[in-house]
């Protein structure tokens, strides 16, 4: 597949979800304050990533993509709550996102955490009110909801940007810098993928095939970050670059090197595309898309 079809493709998934969020959030229920608050950085922009290889991955094994748009708004609800509190001046401290200013410092602190708890709530308000009605049986959603709480919690990305912002106490920094990187990132990015397949009732072999595929993926995404912290600029990455370096963060590129690090970001990209074989050609999309991400600029 080229790369223009598979731009298309998420193109084409992206337009859905925004439009789903867009709609879930015409809710009058809801303070407009907090709307506003929620608004400003769920919908503003983003590569949707991992929506769309929820989506992906039920068509890939036979159910309607639209049919698991309750979840896959959940995934992108729980990743952007994340942002929202990442950016937190008692957190990473950032001054922007997405090309604009963090929310925060549109709205204030206690309002952006307001915001990330919201979102992280409401997204497990609407699995449970929606997927019943598409049809999905109740313990294929409780399978799916357990992969996805897992992947948000003190095992998943908590626990990653927890050790993210102490960076003590580790014994080898290689050991926990592996560690740091799957917790933070490649845990919300696998349940996309995963999460997706419990809920259509996936067997054995793809979920096992599936959950190394996320793994790897994931992995290979955050060593990419670290490379684009050094090398893109601002306009690219729509963030503040260079932040990591100069707070003596621990990263892939600060320990390894910049072509190391370009080393191991494709040799985890080849270990994601080896997990995917075994399932056949009716998932080659998901080899693209490993290539894809590997590619990537911003």
């Amino acid at each position: 597949m080229s790369n223009v079809e598979l731009k298309q493709i998420f193109e084409s998934k992206k337009e859905k979800i925004d439009t789903y969020l867009e709609n879930i959030l015409n809710n009058d229920e809801i303070p407009e304050v907090l709307c506003q608050c929620i608004a400003y950085s769920l919908l503003n922009g983003g590569k949707r990533i991992r929506p769309v290889l929820c989506q992906i991955t039920a068509e890939k094994l036979g159910i309607d993509p639209d049919g698991v748009l309750p979840l896959a708004a959940a995934i992108e609800m729980a990743h952007t709550a994340s942002l929202i509190h990442d950016d937190l001046p008692c957190m990473d401290n950032d001054d922007y996102r997405r090309g604009k200013l963090t929310n925060h410092k549109v709205y204030g602190e206690a309002m952006a955490v307001l915001a990330g708890d919201s979102l992280l709530a409401y997204g497990f308000e609407l699995c449970l009110q929606e997927l019943p009605r598409l049809g999905f049986t109740q313990s294929n959603i409780l399978n799916a909801l357990k992969i996805f709480s897992h992947a948000i919690g003190p095992c998943g990305i908590c626990g990653g940007q927890a050790l993210d912002i102490t960076q003590e106490g580790h014994e080898g920094e290689e050991e926990f810098l592996w560690k740091m990187c799957e917790l933070k990132t490649a845990t919300l990015l696998r349940a996309s993928i995963t999460a997706s397949a419990a809920l259509v009732g996936a067997g054995e072999k793809t979920m096992s095939c599936l959950h190394n595929y996320g793994t790897h993926l994931g992995i290979s995404f955050q060593i990419i970050d670290d490379i684009l912290d050094v090398t893109g600029t601002i306009s690219e990455l729509g963030k503040t670059p260079g932040k990591d370096a100069k707070e003596g963060k621990l990263t892939f590129v600060a320990l390894h090197g910049l072509e190391r690090a370009k080393e191991l970001a494709m040799e985890e990209t080849k270990k994601a595309i080896d997990s995917i074989l075994p399932l056949g050609p009716d998932f080659e999309v998901f080899l693209d898309i490993a290539e894809y991400i590997a590619r990537r600029s911003k």
